[in-house]
């Protein structure tokens, strides 16, 4: 078994998507830092909204090969081999597969280096996260297979790709923000708003869920020899839509799942006067540490003997309880995962004594 898929992956056109998914996707997520250096759950999530790009390549990629196997007229002689059609199927599933599974893999990898020092959160839903991503980009390219062995022309591939991107990127402006959306979609619920975001782990089941339906139904596609029996892909896509619906929270259930309260956690300095960050910038106590005290200092004539990390969200609305003692400070990173702009630090805070935190919500946490 090794050997022959070794062969397919000399033949196939694997090695080349994997690369072009690698090279893509790496590009993408440097040139947006910013967007995830706060940590490992907004890297996972950034690089998962970014499925709307690399996802449409995975479904071209595969079209593509199927697309060199009818022009290169092979399917007779493939036919003329002893095993029955889906056994011969395996080996081109198993190297597509592998190939978009390793390159999604490297891409991760390859942006990791940049806060590997920096972020020290990392939540067990991270994992989760990159899981679906995965499984949808396994979904992309055996679609991709499917599709172009029943449209086996040059123009599959690049209309699958268009198609695919502009359902991805139109779906989230044309439809409405929510759990059951975002289930049907793997790159939808990803957009990071606060460095506390993260995805339920009833959404990631349902997104799973959706995805594996998707790359069951591709499969069946791919193997049946008889178009009129093509039909049979749409039951596993109606048991996936089922459970899927089934899984996925909606409503106050599915904002409420958009926070981990673990990463708003305040971690503290054990010497007073106290200093204190949310899990989600740990990290960063010894560069904010001094800074805070400085203010602290400056302001010893008011009650204020304590510095905290502002915690407040917009999406949704949350905000730590004003203490008369506690000075707040909002906290920043920059596209490295270091404190960004630390210099401002102390007249922020000094301001913000005066002049209380800024209404970021109307609930407490």
């Amino acid at each position: 078994m090794n050997r022959i898929l070794a062969i397919e992956f000399r033949r196939s056109a694997a090695l080349g998507a994997a690369f072009l998914i690698t090279v893509a996707g790496t590009i993408l997520l440097q040139a947006t830092a910013s967007r995830w250096s706060t940590g490992w759950m907004a890297l996972a999530m950034t690089q998962r909204e970014y499925l709307a790009l690399l996802s449409p390549l995975a479904m071209a990629a595969g079209a593509w090969q199927s697309y060199r196997v009818h022009r290169a007229n092979v399917d007779e002689l493939f036919a003329s081999a002893s095993r029955p059609r889906p056994q011969r199927m395996v080996p081109i599933l198993v190297t597509t597969g592998l190939a978009v599974l390793v390159a999604y893999l490297v891409t991760l990898l390859t942006a990791a280096p940049r806060i590997a020092d920096t972020a020290r959160y990392l939540p067990p839903a991270a994992y989760v996260v990159v899981a679906v991503g995965l499984v949808a980009m396994i979904a992309s390219v055996w679609l991709g297979l499917a599709v172009g062995r029943q449209v086996p022309a040059l123009a599959t591939a690049p209309a699958l790709a268009v198609i695919g991107f502009a359902l991805l990127i139109l779906a989230p402006h044309a439809l409405p923000d929510g759990g059951m959306t975002a289930a049907f979609s793997p790159s939808m619920g990803m957009s990071v708003f606060s460095d506390y975001d993260t995805v339920d782990g009833q959404v990631s089941a349902a997104q799973g869920l959706w995805m594996a339906a998707i790359a069951g139904g591709a499969v069946v596609l791919f193997a049946v020899q008889n178009r009129a029996f093509a039909v049979a892909a749409l039951v596993p896509l109606a048991v996936g839509a089922t459970a899927t619906a089934l899984v996925v929270p909606t409503g106050d259930a599915y904002e409420r799942g958009r926070l981990d309260p673990v990463a708003q956690e305040l971690v503290c300095t054990a010497v007073a006067p106290r200093v204190c960050l949310s899990r989600a910038h740990e990290a960063l106590l010894p560069e904010v540490a001094p800074r805070a005290r400085r203010a602290l200092a400056l302001l010893s004539r008011t009650s204020a003997v304590e510095a905290h990390e502002d915690t407040s969200t917009r999406f949704p609305p949350t905000s730590p309880k004003p203490r008369a003692d506690t000075v707040l400070m909002r906290i920043t990173v920059d596209h490295h995962g270091r404190l960004a702009h630390p210099g401002r630090l102390v007249p922020a805070m000094l301001t913000g004594a005066f002049t209380g935190p800024g209404s970021c919500g109307d609930r407490s946490n």
